[in-house]
């Protein structure tokens, strides 16, 4: 299975796959949920692990669990970005080899440093 098919199918029609960061400004007000490229970027560095295959481990299960059950308890987005979009809704229509595809494909499409790196 492929996690940027995925993505296409069930993520994309909220969430652009990247917005540069000097794009941001201009682009905001065309957003519907934050760009993939900074929630992974976020993900990544606010969930502190050391091992890097655990905290990928960790990450993706982080993603995983909010796509099923997003909430306000522990979102890790910007407060902005919270005020601008608001919490996501649920998807609950896919296979669970699905949530872990796309969960892998965010986690591994987007670097930590790079704002803005193209996804593979």
């Amino acid at each position: 299975m492929d996690g940027r098919a995925v993505f296409d199918k069930k993520c994309a029609s909220c969430h652009r796959y990247e917005v540069k960061k000097y794009d941001f400004a201009k682009e905001k007000h065309s957003l519907k949920a934050p760009p993939m490229n900074e929630i992974s970027r976020r993900l990544k560095k606010r969930i502190k692990v050391y091992d890097k295959d655990i905290h990928r481990f960790v990450v993706v299960s982080f993603i995983k669990e909010y796509i099923k059950h997003p909430s306000f308890t522990y979102y890790m987005c910007d407060d902005k970005a919270v005020a601008r979009f608001d919490i996501m809704p649920a998807i609950t229509d896919m296979r669970e080899e699905e949530y872990q595809t796309v969960a892998e494909w965010i986690y591994d499409n987007y670097s930590i440093e790079e704002y803005g790196k193209k996804p593979k």
